[in-house]
């Protein structure tokens, strides 16, 4: 078998290695480069499945990068997305090992992150971040380690000051029921709540009684 063109269509990533005018093994850019091929280089089946493992494991890394970019992932959540973009098993494990070897995944360093942005953005409790966490595959020790320093009183001040500026004019009776169900849905429990609406109550009202 020959190589008879390499080319890249319009508006495509990959390159189109063309065999026998005939069979096509779409190769990227780096894939393609490493493999050093050329026009009219006779090539076999032994070669061609070279390639195309090599340009799987390729694909697989480019995409655990790219979802990277965006944001720190959890391995369950990696291996979730790996599956969903049809990467076979045996690809995706070698590319988490990688990723694990590079530093570029781990848990707990991910529940620390995912904790952090949390208590920044939308405050919680710390059985919420250990429910979310486990939704995302962190459990045990790293998730535990990772919530430990949440102060739950001033994280729920955090999360219900904003909302409590905009009740100047309500009546305890009803601030303290839509604050408290808010709170609530955020995992506090009641004595939390309680003394995050008290404490609120007094800051919106400049200290009134209720």
């Amino acid at each position: 078998m020959r190589i008879t063109s390499i080319e890249r269509p319009p508006r495509k990533r990959r390159y189109e290695v063309r065999i026998d005018h005939v069979l096509v093994v779409p190769l990227s850019r780096e894939v393609l480069a490493a493999a050093n091929l050329r026009t009219g280089q006779e090539i076999d089946d032994a070669r061609i499945a070279r390639l195309e493992a090599e340009e799987a494991r390729h694909h697989a890394m480019a995409t655990a990068l790219r979802l990277l970019g965006y944001r720190p992932r959890s391995e369950r959540e990696m291996r979730d997305a790996l599956h969903t973009r049809r990467v076979p098993e045996e690809v995706a494990n070698e590319t988490l090992e990688r990723l694990r070897g590079l530093r570029l995944l781990d848990d707990r360093a991910f529940a620390e992150s995912w904790t952090e942005s949390r208590q920044r953005n939308s405050p919680r409790s710390r059985r919420l971040l250990l429910a979310e966490l486990a939704q995302k595959g962190v459990k045990g020790k790293a998730a535990r380690e990772s919530v430990e320093a949440v102060d739950e009183e001033e994280a729920a001040l955090l999360a219900a000051r904003k909302r409590a500026l905009g009740m100047k004019q309500v009546e305890f009776a009803d601030f303290r029921r839509r604050l408290g169900d808010f709170l609530a849905r955020r995992g506090f429990d009641y004595e939390t709540c309680n003394v995050a609406i008290k404490r609120l109550w007094g800051e919106v009202n400049g200290g009134l009684r209720e």
